[in-house]
């Protein structure tokens, strides 16, 4: 069984700062292709960014350029830095797998809030 935990989020005025991290329980972290996730209030979850198990990336693009995605596989840790953050990136922020098929539980997120 695989648990997700999400932290990192919190409140910052536009134009700041984060870094998120992921821990994965169980085994298995490094043959998987994962993602970071978003969610606002009243609007679906949307994919944010990916790595795979090559460290290949992709981004949102309201995000590119701004937002880096990585990970350790020796710490089983996903990471998400964000930088000149916007009061639309405001959302609770999660991490899975990339592919829906592979999905596990979700977390509970953690919550970044952009605000001045």
């Amino acid at each position: 069984q695989v648990h997700l935990v999400e932290s990192g989020g919190g409140l910052v005025q536009p134009g700041g700062s984060l870094r998120l991290s992921c821990v994965a329980s169980g085994s298995g972290f490094s043959v998987y292709e994962m993602a970071w996730y978003r969610q606002a209030p009243g609007k679906q979850r949307e994919l944010v960014a990916g790595v795979t198990t090559k460290y290949m990336t992709n981004y949102l693009n309201s995000v590119r350029g701004r937002f880096t995605i990585s990970r350790d596989d020796a710490k089983n840790t996903l990471y998400l830095q964000m930088n000149s953050l916007k009061p639309e990136d405001t959302a609770v922020y999660y991490c899975n797998r990339l592919h829906p098929i592979n999905w596990v539980s979700w977390g509970t997120g953690t919550q970044v809030t952009v605000s001045s």
